[in-house]
This record gives C-alpha cells, structure tokens and sequence, in this order.
C-alpha cells in the first residue's frame, strides 16, 4: 500500500518531460518565428511585383508576429522608398539598425535615402560604416558610393539661366 502514490507521481513526471522533449525546439533571440519569416517573404515578393502597399501589410504581419524581425522593417522601408517617401523610409531603416547596427542592407538603404532627401554627409556616414563592417570588397560600399557619385554630380552642375527677355 506505501507503493500506490508512487505510480501516478511516476506518471505525472513521465509525463511532464516527454512534453518538454517532444515540443518544439527552444527559441533563442536570435531565431525569427516562422510565421514572421513567411510574411516577410511574402511582402518581399509583393515588392518584386512593385506592389509597395500590399508589400507594406505583408512585412507590417510579420512585425506584428515577431518584433524582432530586421528585414521586415527594412522591407516596410524599401516599400517607402518605392511609394517616394524617403522620410518615411529612414524612419524605418533606423529602427532595422536600432536591432542589429551590422546589417548592411539598412545601412545602404538609408544611406541612399539620406542622398534622396539631400543629406549627404549622413549618407558618407553610412558609407563608412559599411567599409568598416565590410574590410573587403562590398557591393553595398560600392552601390552607395555610386549613388553619392551621382548625387555630386548632380548637385555640382551648374543651375541653367533663364534666356534674358527683350
């Protein structure tokens, strides 16, 4: 009779760690939800359709899913960027960058949305952070400089007169 409550106890404990061992893998930080994952590339696949709007309810689900998720605030900015509102688009590179300050993709994406919006000293800004993330060559590097290229000689033409009037 002393033996009867070890059984349920025995059960009760099987139990509770064939739970913990069948569940799912635990998360770490750093593991994105899949769910997130999936609405992300959903809105980037919107994007590539040149949808920006619906693009921006796909990545905005995969936010609402998991916070945490970088390119889906960097995708919310690229759509910005397509619908030419690059205030909008630094806004949301800022807060990519505010959870991973590495990530190349945000940091080239402002940086060409700072020249869009005629700052390009915070665009050199970007500019030498990729170089310094990068130490090698970069294709990010390469593609902002080229566009603060551009950006320069732009800026650096002469304003056209209007013809004198008689």
């Amino acid at each position: 009779m002393r033996v009867t409550w070890a059984i349920p106890l025995m059960l009760l404990l099987a139990g509770a760690a064939s739970s913990v061992a069948i569940g799912a893998a635990p998360v770490g930080d750093d593991v994105l939800k899949p769910v997130s994952v999936q609405m992300a590339d959903a809105g980037r696949s919107a994007l590539a359709r040149g949808d920006a709007n619906a693009a921006i309810d796909f990545f905005e689900a995969a936010l609402a899913s998991d916070p945490k998720n970088v390119g889906a605030f960097t995708g919310i900015a690229m759509s910005y960027e397509k619908l030419g509102l690059p205030g909008k688009a630094v806004k949301y590179y800022r807060e990519a960058l505010a959870l991973n300050p590495s990530d190349l993709a945000a940091l080239e994406g402002q940086g060409k949305a700072f020249i869009t919006q005629g700052a390009t000293a915070r665009a050199q800004v970007n500019l030498a952070r990729i170089k310094a993330l990068c130490k090698t060559d970069c294709t990010a590097a390469t593609r902002l400089q080229a566009a603060l290229n551009t950006a320069t000689v732009a800026s650096a033409e002469p304003a056209k007169t209007a013809p004198a009037k008689n």
